[in-house]
């Protein structure tokens, strides 16, 4: 129950996620124009490089620390401090760094320096603890408070593309603020230590190891966007990042389950109990299936007609790349199942960042010919062939200890379903205006399809969903 209950912390604050771009993204969208929002976005871009070198897979490697200790008070504490100590002296190397790039590089300088926030707030960012201890009210309340504030602060300040430098202080401050926030709640559970006897630089080299899997997952959502500034321009990746934004928000809701479930499956790993990990992972997978098919065929039934309405009439681009790049939902769903709750949590460390330096090497190859043939979409496209490399190699290297089989049983019930339910939504897209009212009711209609879909085809999630309910309310 306490696993249901975190998914659906994490889930309702993804839903805010969701939520929240849906609207400030059509506000922002018009009043910086394509160039503002591409320079804004390249810049952010370019911070990501220097938040990762801070991270050095610090955030991966400390939630899965402190879930195995998290039952001695004393161990947990330690290992908090020494995470966080090197987690400041990481981000304090990253910002040197920075500060040699941009007297290289004084392009938009001042929007450059502003996105110094988010750097700063990646060294104080301990939600990593609080995720390990399955404590996941105190981050989503936190965040969803930030989000709500930040919201309010763009459509009061943000109203030129001269604003754009209000926006980018907007973004960053609200990550800063938020992360600050987490602090006062340590009194309730870190006991003292001395700090003369923390070993900081023990947990370097076991975090390094997972720097390699994050560097290659952030080439996903980042070099191919740098390669898209130099091959295209700035509006493109503007264009691109509207889009791929709008479909990685909806992924969020199925990827929660990671967040929530590496913990878990991280402590009984280390009580030894492997057939409640491989048992775990067969329902999961199941679950974020039944959630990710249809949100797949939801957006690539409507990302077409969506964006154009959503985002303004300049963003075409960003409704063919919401198309192009939907069946990622499923991929990611299954490799989130795969690799950072099993994989990652169990150890396998070398099988996990192969798959992911596989995908990214993939990306990059990939990118080169389809942004040259297809421009914007074309990083779309090649992000959706390095997650199906990702994904297939990872279910390549785990078929010896799991069974393949059991891990995609039943999951042709959900793929018939959604892809009845594009069918009939699509019908409906193709021949309606896009108002808001046609938008809820197609979106109803897609969903009440599935659901009764699933229904008739007597899926497992229907079973898990009765189990569930019995569990809490006793019948």
């Amino acid at each position: 129950m306490k696993a249901i209950k975190n998914f659906f912390y994490n889930a309702s604050y993804q839903l805010l996620l969701l939520l929240v771009p849906l609207i400030t993204q059509p506000y922002v969208s018009r009043v910086l124009q394509p160039l503002g929002n591409g320079i804004y976005n390249s810049t952010y871009n370019t911070m990501q490089y220097f938040i990762l070198i801070g991270d050095l897979g610090i955030s991966v490697y400390a939630n899965r620390e402190i879930a195995y200790h998290r039952d001695d008070p004393e161990m947990r504490s330690r290992i908090f401090w020494e995470i966080e100590l090197l987690q400041l002296i990481t981000t304090t190397t990253a910002s040197i760094f920075f500060f040699l790039f941009i007297g290289i590089d004084h392009q938009n300088l001042s929007i450059q320096l502003i996105q110094l926030l988010w750097l700063t707030a990646a060294g104080i960012d301990i939600s990593w603890y609080f995720m390990a201890l399955e404590d996941f009210g105190k981050t989503v309340l936190r965040n969803t408070l930030v989000k709500l504030i930040s919201v309010v602060f763009i459509f009061i300040l943000v109203k030129s593309p001269a604003d754009l430098w209000k926006y980018t202080v907007i973004q960053g401050g609200a990550q800063l603020v938020g992360a600050l926030t987490l602090w006062p709640y340590l009194r309730e559970s870190i006991v003292k230590v001395k700090f003369s006897t923390l070993n900081v630089f023990r947990h370097f080299k076991p975090s390094l190891v997972l720097f390699v899997p994050n560097i290659a997952i952030q080439v996903y959502s980042v070099v191919n966007k740098s390669m898209l500034q130099y091959m295209v321009s700035k509006t493109a990746v503007a264009y691109f990042t509207f889009g791929d934004n709008l479909v990685k928000t909806v992924l969020a809701i199925v990827t929660a389950t990671g967040s929530v479930m590496l913990p878990r499956i991280a402590a009984r790993f280390a009580r030894g109990d492997l057939k409640a990990v491989h048992e775990s992972l067969y329902r999961n997978m199941n679950f974020v299936a039944s959630i990710s098919f249809p949100l797949m065929f939801g957006l690539a039934a409507m990302g077409e007609r969506f964006a154009p309405k959503f985002f303004g009439h300049q963003y075409l681009l960003s409704g063919q790349v919401i198309t192009a790049e939907a069946p990622i939902i499923v991929l990611i769903a299954w490799s989130t199942v795969i690799g950072r709750q099993y994989l990652m949590p169990v150890q396998r460390m070398r099988e996990y960042t192969t798959s992911v330096t596989l995908g990214a090497v993939i990306n990059v190859v990939a990118n080169i010919p389809l942004i040259l043939m297809y421009g914007t979409v074309g990083t779309a496209i090649a992000t959706v062939i390095s997650e199906a490399s990702v994904t297939l190699y990872q279910i390549w290297t785990v078929q010896e200890t799991l069974s393949v089989k059991r891990m995609f049983q039943g999951q042709w019930k959900y793929l018939v379903s959604g892809g009845l339910m594009f069918l009939i939504v699509r019908f409906l897209v193709n021949r309606w205006s896009m108002t808001i009212p046609h938008i809820i009711f197609e979106v109803a209609i897609g969903a009440i399809v599935y659901v009764v879909g699933v229904l008739l085809v007597r899926a497992q999630i229907v079973d898990e969903v009765r189990r569930v309910l019995r569990s809490r309310f006793g019948r």
